[in-house]
């Protein structure tokens, strides 16, 4: 079947063009997507050609992915319902990660429309949540899955390391389970979107020493670092903050450059957690917190283009001529 997709051609080259999608199977929904949300690390990564899978860097005698449709993540209507298929109706409105395409490097993709998906990768969304806030629902439960995983009491001093999406939600999931939290980013305008709580706080670490303000914003030691933005001497620089039994999460992209000496870690018996992707289990907590107020997502949003103009999109995202966080496409009656 003919569909409409967002294409990357070449590294830092994206079009919006016809596609094939694969015909639906008994096990598919075909979504109608009205929104997508672009994930600017990872796809931003997949265009400059530094990834040949979700995060496993780009050898030399690897081929470059092009052409491929980029990102993993949107909302629609279902518009067809496959007869293997239980739980959802025409008409509902849902979140669907990949589906299906052809003819490109990947044989799936998230800019698509009608979008051919396969079960497992499609949920319905609960009545009165903004379809719009669920849009970027794998990486909202990426956030979730850093500040899942190390063990936090009430009160712990978490710093968190980015100011993109990741580490907002991130940060937000701290703050959920009782931690105080630190952001560190460099951009001001990021950072003034984190709704510190009591005892929260921000710092630009592009113009702060950000060990020496971590070590002044908890002075009895952080349990807890979380790098989301793939920084080995930052989380190095971090990691004497540690206390006794204290974490470290590594939820970034470091290409062939991820290595840490891990004996540096067992004096203080810290852990070192390794999130990666999404699992039914976790969409789902995640989506049930986004539902309940726990997650924010639309204050992040700070573009909304058509999805006709995704290389205008992608454009703000890799020259960074102007301020971005979250940026949406709109796909309208395409």
């Amino acid at each position: 079947m003919r569909a409409h997709a967002v294409i990357a051609t070449a590294p830092r080259q994206v079009e919006f063009a016809e596609v094939r999608a694969p015909e639906p199977t008994a096990d598919d929904v075909v979504v109608r997507v009205t929104h997508s949300w672009i994930s600017n690390g990872t796809e931003g990564s997949f265009l400059r050609g530094e990834r040949i899978a979700g995060d496993t860097p780009r050898g030399p005698s690897d081929p470059l992915p092009f052409p491929h449709v980029p990102g993993y993540q949107k909302v629609g209507v279902a518009e067809w319902v496959g007869k293997n298929v239980t739980g959802f109706r025409v008409g509902d409105t849902v979140f669907a990660s990949v589906s299906g395409v052809e003819d490109m490097f990947y044989p799936s993709g998230g800019h698509v429309s009608p979008a051919v998906t396969h079960r497992s990768q499609v949920w319905k969304l609960p009545p009165g949540l903004d379809p719009i806030a669920a849009g970027g629902l794998v990486l909202t439960q990426v956030g979730y899955n850093v500040g899942a995983r190390p063990a936090v009491s009430a009160g712990d001093a978490v710093l968190v390391v980015g100011d993109g999406l990741v580490g907002h939600w991130a940060a937000q999931t701290f703050q959920h389970r009782g931690a105080r939290v630190l952001l560190a980013g460099r951009h001001d305008e990021r950072l003034a979107r984190f709704e510190a709580g009591p005892g929260d706080g921000v710092v630009n670490a592009a113009c702060e020493d950000l060990p020496r303000a971590g070590r002044a914003w908890a002075p009895e030691g952080l349990q807890v670092v979380a790098d989301t933005v793939g920084s080995i001497p930052v989380l190095e620089s971090l990691m004497p903050l540690l206390r006794r039994d204290g974490h470290l999460v590594s939820a970034g992209f470091y290409g062939p450059n991820g290595r840490m000496d891990i004996q540096r870690m067992r004096d203080r018996e810290i852990t070192l957690h390794a999130p990666a992707g999404w699992t039914r289990e976790r969409m789902d907590t995640t989506l049930d917190l986004l539902a309940r107020g726990v997650f924010q997502t639309l204050p992040l949003i700070t573009h909304r283009l058509p999805a006709a103009l995704a290389p205008a999109a992608y454009d703000l995202i890799l020259a960074r001529r102007e301020p971005v966080l979250g940026v949406i496409l709109d796909w309208g009656d395409i």
